[in-house]
This record gives structure tokens, C-alpha cells and sequence, in this order.
């Protein structure tokens, strides 16, 4: 069964987020998947640098603590 591995599954969540705004669910998913893997914010290098700046972002969002 083929699958994506996890830098291509970014790179596509963060290019359809980007490109249409009628999926911010796709921004929502990067901020899970950097949280549930414990990414650290030099995993951007490795992503294409169309998504890098907008990885950053969603990097810094998914290092905030939600108290409820």
C-alpha cells in the first residue's frame, strides 16, 4: 500500500492551505502534525521553500499552550 512520508504530507497540507483559502483545515492539520511529532522549527529546511516561511508561522502558532 503506498503512503506519504511526512515531508511530502507537509509540503502538499501547506501548499493547498496556502493557495486556497477555502481549506484551513489543511493549516490546522500542519499545526497537529508538528505538535504530534514534535517537530523542531529547523524542520523547515528540509520542506520546498515555497512552504518554509509559512511552516515557521504555523510552527510558532503550534508552540502555544491552550489551558482549556
Amino acid at each position: 500500500m503506498p503512503f506519504l512520508n511526512l515531508k511530502t504530507l507537509h509540503e502538499l497540507k501547506l501548499a493547498s492551505g496556502m493557495t486556497a483559502a477555502h481549506r484551513p483545515r489543511d493549516l490546522d492539520d500542519v499545526i497537529q502534525l508538528i505538535r504530534i511529532n514534535a517537530l523542531d522549527q529547523s524542520y523547515a529546511s528540509q520542506l520546498n521553500p515555497f512552504v518554509q516561511e509559512k511552516f515557521i508561522e504555523l510552527w510558532q502558532a503550534a508552540q502555544i499552550s491552550e489551558d482549556y
